[in-house]
């Protein structure tokens, strides 16, 4: 995934209930409205984790009032909004990382802002600017999400986290 460097900044957050982990990507997706720059959030996690219900308000957050659901068999849905488009993929599917050339993965994950679900199948097909999140489901039912970046800084990974920010 991603190789860590001096400048990769780390940030563990936890959420008890779904709508915890749809509040936590409502709340980076409030951030990405103003962030004007390229991101793609790659996120991973076992069947179940969550990475939908993230996904879905990382969307709201954004600005989105379509329906979101997982492209699963769609494999990437496209949503407007005044702050920009949001390109949303679930990669699950996908066995090759040459079948992502025949949806035009690059060209909509490259300078623009992009979620990838199952992101961990093609890291080397992502582009530079990503931000890992990757979802754990725990014992007791709650998700552990660990960030990994080096586009943003520790402080607005801290901002965006908020209450759910483990460790500080």
């Amino acid at each position: 995934m991603i190789n860590m460097t001096k400048d990769t900044q780390v940030l563990h957050c936890n959420t008890n209930t779904v709508s915890d982990t749809e509040q936590l990507g409502y709340q980076l997706g409030t951030f990405l409205k103003t962030y004007n720059k390229p991101l793609c959030i790659a996120l991973v996690g076992d069947l179940g984790t969550g990475k939908t219900h993230f996904s879905q308000g990382v969307a709201l957050g954004f600005g989105v009032t379509d329906e979101v659901t997982s492209p699963t068999f769609a494999l990437m849905n496209t949503y407007e909004t005044a702050a920009g488009t949001l390109y949303h993929f679930d990669v699950y599917r996908l066995d090759d990382v040459y079948e992502l050339e025949n949806i035009g993965f690059g060209e909509f994950t490259e300078d623009t802002l992009s979620l990838v679900e199952w992101a961990d199948k093609f890291p080397d097909a992502l582009p530079l600017e990503v931000l890992w999140i990757t979802l754990m489901a725990q014992p007791d039912g709650s998700r552990e999400s660990i960030w990994q970046t080096s586009e943003l800084t520790q402080d607005e990974l801290i901002a965006i986290g908020g209450q759910y920010v483990s460790g500080h």
